[in-house]
C-alpha cells in the first residue's frame, strides 16, 4: 500500500509539471500576433545583390513594443547579403499600439529589378 501512495504522489507531481509546461507554452503563443503595420518601409535592394542577380526570401522575427515601435529584429533565415537590408527597413516599421509587447513573424521577398 505504501508503494501505491508513492506512485500516486509521483503521478500527481508529473501532472502538475505537465500542466505548468503547457500553460507557459500557451502564454508564449499569445505573445505572437499579427499586429497591423501602420508604416512599412521598403528595404533597399543591396547593390552587391544586384550585381550578383541575387534573389530570395528573408525571414525575421521582430519584437514590437506596446507603443508600436520595433525593439529588435532576429534573423530566422535568408541570404546574408539580403538580411541586413531587411533588418534596416523593418527597424523603421511602425505598428498599431497594443496592450503588450508582441513578436511578429515577417518575410521579405527580394527580387532583382529588371
Amino acid at each position: 500500500m505504501r508503494r501505491f501512495g508513492t506512485v500516486m504522489r509521483l503521478f500527481v507531481l508529473g501532472l502538475f509539471v505537465l500542466a505548468t509546461i503547457l500553460s507557459r507554452a500557451q502564454q508564449s503563443d499569445q505573445s505572437e500576433s499579427t499586429r497591423k503595420v501602420l508604416n512599412k518601409v521598403t528595404p533597399r535592394y543591396p547593390e552587391l545583390a544586384r550585381t550578383m542577380s541575387l534573389k530570395g526570401l528573408v525571414k525575421v522575427e521582430a519584437v514590437v513594443a506596446p507603443n508600436g515601435t520595433v525593439k529588435s529584429v532576429e534573423t530566422k533565415g535568408g541570404h546574408p547579403v539580403l538580411v541586413q537590408a531587411a533588418q534596416n527597413a523593418i527597424r523603421q516599421w511602425k505598428y498599431e499600439p497594443s496592450s503588450h509587447e508582441t513578436r511578429e513573424a515577417i518575410e521579405i521577398q527580394f527580387t532583382p529589378q529588371q
